[in-house]
């Protein structure tokens, strides 16, 4: 790995995936309160048995406690958090302070998205404010880690150094920041052009949409190595234990870009026991994906299956975790 920036702090996360190995992470929904307690509730589960644990932020444009004060909480009791950030809800004053927030918070790992239209949401009436791409954003958050300042249209940084009118930090921020992918099978100047991007601009790990299509990944991982991105950025798969085959037909033909094959759609169909069999396919994913070139980890993501994730990892056998936690 041919990684440009090393995150000025030390994690789990950060260490796993510098250091060359398979890296785990999950994801948690913030509960719909006001109690820290909650959170930790969904969260123990996977304490020291995933590398980090993603919090979103107001998935499905919904509303739930925030992905900074859950990520806080979650950081304060030793669970390592990645807090997501959206574009949509906040304009960049917002945003930027919010940046600021996370990181005096000792929060370091960001997940940077476009986010949701609200319409689909629990509050449709809410403004949609995509002030910023999530590029945009990615960007002003590696800046403000790499050269300490706060970016604006207006900023120049010269050979001579930075103009007058940026705005300096007076302690840098310290992130490692993701960015979201979807795997593909064919070659395609959008998609290239989009993750370049996102790479430029200071995203140094992607999380990928759900796919449980071994010949898709395969085929991802080469085009990331062909096209020099896997040179530059840490790809983590999203999978996750499938509860039924009802629930998998239902994230397939309803959630954008989840990849679930009919194969697997008819293994969970004949087994005696579905929920079994998804965390055996689960299982036997994780284990490929971790001897795939380009392909650095995995993000287990499973909304109305959390508690499957544990007997997921108790089942897998990865060498090169051996030394984890």
């Amino acid at each position: 790995m041919e990684n440009d920036y090393s995150p000025p702090f030390e994690s789990k996360l950060v260490r796993r995936l510098f250091d060359g190995q398979f890296a785990i992470t999950a994801e948690i929904t913030p509960p719909v309160s006001g109690l820290a307690e909650d959170v930790l509730t969904k969260a123990e589960p996977l304490k020291n048995l995933v590398d980090a644990v993603n919090v979103t932020d107001g998935p499905n444009a919904n509303v739930h406690m925030s992905s900074i004060a859950s990520s806080s909480i979650l950081q304060a009791n030793n669970i390592e958090p990645i807090a997501q950030f959206t574009c949509r809800d906040r304009n960049r004053i917002a945003l930027l302070s919010d940046l600021l927030g996370a990181s005096a918070l000792g929060v370091h790992n960001l997940l940077i998205l476009n986010g949701d239209d609200p319409t689909a949401g629990d509050q449709p009436e809410a403004k949609p404010v995509f002030d910023l791409q999530s590029h945009e954003l990615i960007n002003m958050a590696y800046k403000m880690t790499t050269q300490g300042i706060i970016p604006s249209k207006s900023v120049k940084v010269t050979e001579q150094g930075i103009s007058a009118n940026t705005k300096s930090l007076k302690t840098p921020t310290s992130f490692f920041i993701g960015a979201a992918d979807t795997p593909t099978s064919e070659y395609s100047e959008k998609w290239v052009q989009s993750i370049k991007k996102k790479n430029r601009a200071g995203a140094r790990f992607a999380q990928t949409q759900l796919c449980y299509d071994m010949n898709v990944i395969r085929s991802y991982a080469k085009l990331l190595i062909e096209e020099g991105v896997a040179e530059h950025m840490f790809f983590l798969i999203g999978n996750g234990p499938l509860l039924s085959n009802k629930a998998a037909r239902w994230m397939r033909d309803n959630l954008w870009g989840v990849i679930i094959p009919d194969q697997i759609l008819n293994r969970l169909e004949q087994a005696q026991d579905q929920k079994a069999e998804g965390i055996k396919i689960c299982t036997e994913q994780i284990q490929e994906m971790s001897e795939i070139d380009g392909i650095s980890g995995v993000h287990l993501m499973a909304p109305i299956n959390t508690k499957s994730i544990p007997e997921v990892l108790a089942q897998t056998n990865i060498q090169n975790r051996q030394s984890s936690t």
